[in-house]
């Protein structure tokens, strides 16, 4: 019996299907394929996009362009099946920063999301 291919890799990004964050993109961080304890099923980790940023024009204010330009991120435990896969891949590393004790802890969540909205804003701006 052949083994079927693993195409869900951290850094593969993502469109989340179902939920609160249906239809926003995330990037894979860590993937459970077979399933922990207390979730049994194929999942993982992601980190993605919230609120994305909006449009600014030369004529605005520098602050409304610092504000408009503004990534709102998320961190989540998802199930294999809420996700839709793309072809691309972030080569940015969410590996340190996002870890699965710090996805369970609330405070540790807000801590996490709060590094990744600083990536993710540095990716932006690049």
């Amino acid at each position: 019996r052949r083994e079927m291919v693993k195409f869900l890799k951290p850094g593969k990004v993502v469109i989340c299907v179902r939920g609160r964050q249906a239809g926003h993109k995330a990037v894979i961080v860590k993937t459970y394929d077979e399933g922990t304890e207390e979730r049994p099923y194929g999942h993982c980790i992601v980190a993605g996009v919230e609120k994305y940023p909006l449009k600014v024009r030369k004529s605005m204010p520098n602050n409304k362009i610092s504000k408009r330009s503004r990534v709102i991120p998320f961190v989540k435990v998802v199930n294999y099946n809420h996700l839709m896969p793309t072809r691309y891949g972030l080569d940015v590393d969410l590996k340190n920063i996002v870890t699965p004790d710090a996805v369970r802890d609330p405070s540790k969540r807000a801590k996490c999301g709060r590094k990744v909205r600083r990536v993710f804003q540095q990716r932006y701006n690049t």
